[in-house]
């Protein structure tokens, strides 16, 4: 076993560790006294069943994280990955098309075998704790969606890479960087208009007193809202949310229609406050900028250590190629990655605060949002008192006590 096998082995095992420990943690944080703030939205009961979601799906949680560190290790322990690269080779297919079949498969069967978990976790746990409302057929219909996506937005955008690759040699990873920056960037603007509308339905919210007092509220912060639209959520889940997206003419405010349902209007136009804030303050253009940056360090790195003889034998391949190198790089990558999402989770989390803040000053009242996150909080029977470093690991969005003690200092 050489040093980049001994480096991937130990980072797998340090990943799986680390987010064990974490979720062990988080069961130990687990409170059985509800929170003097939220006794008008809990009731005893509800909060028993809160605490019991959280254990349910973190105990569940081991299996899917244990079966594929499992399934990696086995796979890669009996030389699949060797055989997969000759099996794929076999056809007398070009490089960019081994490459495509080689990669297309490991994913193809990573989804695959994932299907039971996801299966289990919608129509056993969800179903257990009132929040599924999506059929066998809808369930089906959106895995296929999105292995179509998969193939018409990510086929030709692998191609691209492994042929730049393949082909420009020392500057290919600029190029690969400037494609995905673009694909990315463009992705921002079509995604509203083309790809969500695949998985929900978009309705222009009715006329009435919410759309009024939303658009006033839009109105008065300089806000030009092109788009308010109601989201069929309901199809899937009781659970609530809204959300801001897009870019330019493409921008829009949705909200879920559960979320409708079960706040009032003031409660709405706080939390509508709140996602026009991560606009005002440029969060959504900090994280795409985020992103292009991380981007274009993956692929230098990538440039450096793609063909390193070293890597190939790790994993039993004798033949470097730019598909195994990608796939053994993830992998490689894999401490690093852990790292930066502990930063890029604690930078989202500064933002919601800035994007609680906005809400709080344009509307005049903290309260408003209070009242509409509590509920949101008791509906969606979420974790009052998560351990710090499960948040600072998974959370994109401070605990919800936090917030609101920031709301009211």
């Amino acid at each position: 076993m050489n040093t980049y096998a001994l480096v991937v082995l130990a980072a797998l095992l340090v990943e799986f560790v680390v987010g064990v420990v974490a979720d062990l943690l988080n069961l130990r944080a687990l409170r059985a006294e509800l929170p003097e703030e939220f006794r008008d939205v809990y009731e005893p009961e509800k909060y028993a069943r809160s605490q019991e979601y959280t254990r349910a799906k973190t105990r569940f949680g081991f299996l899917p994280k244990t079966f594929d560190l499992a399934l990696l290790l086995a796979f890669w322990g009996c030389g699949g990955f060797a055989w997969l690269d000759a099996w794929t080779r076999s056809f007398g297919l070009g490089e960019v098309s081994v490459g495509l079949l080689f990669v297309s498969a490991l994913l193809f069967g990573r989804t695959l075998l994932d299907l039971p978990f996801k299966w289990y976790s919608t129509f056993v746990i969800e179903e257990r704790f009132g929040f599924n409302k999506t059929t066998k057929k809808t369930f089906v219909a959106d895995q296929f969606k999105v292995l179509l996506l998969g193939v018409v937005l990510g086929g030709p955008l692998l191609a691209a890479i492994l042929w730049f690759f393949g082909s420009v040699g020392a500057n290919a990873w600029l190029w690969c960087w400037g494609v995905v920056t673009v694909f990315s960037v463009a992705l921002h603007f079509i995604a509203p208009t083309w790809i969500m509308p695949l998985f929900n339905k978009f309705e222009p919210l009715d006329e009435g007193e919410l759309r009024g007092a939303i658009l006033d509220y839009a109105k008065r912060v300089s806000f030009p809202l092109e788009g308010l639209f109601v989201i069929d959520g309901s199809r899937r889940s009781t659970k609530a949310n809204a959300f801001f997206t897009g870019f330019g003419k493409r921008k829009r405010v949705a909200l879920y229609d559960t979320l409708i349902e079960t706040h009032d209007t003031d409660e709405l136009v706080a939390i509508v406050a709140h996602e026009i804030g991560h606009y005002k303050k440029r969060h959504i253009l900090q994280g795409l900028a985020l992103s292009i940056a991380q981007t274009g360090i993956v692929f230098f790195l990538l440039s450096v250590f793609l063909l390193h003889a070293g890597l190939f034998e790790a994993f039993g391949v004798e033949r470097p190629s730019v598909h195994a190198g990608l796939v053994f790089f993830s992998l490689l990558w894999a401490p690093i990655d852990l790292v930066l999402s502990y930063l890029l989770q604690a930078f989202s989390r500064k933002n919601e605060y800035e994007a609680d803040r906005f809400a709080r000053e344009t509307t005049g009242s903290h309260e408003r949002l209070i009242a509409g996150l509590k509920r949101l909080s008791a509906d969606s029977l979420s974790n009052l008192t998560p351990h710090p470093f499960y948040v600072a690991l998974h959370y994109s969005h401070p605990p919800l006590l936090q917030r609101i003690q920031a709301l009211r200092s």
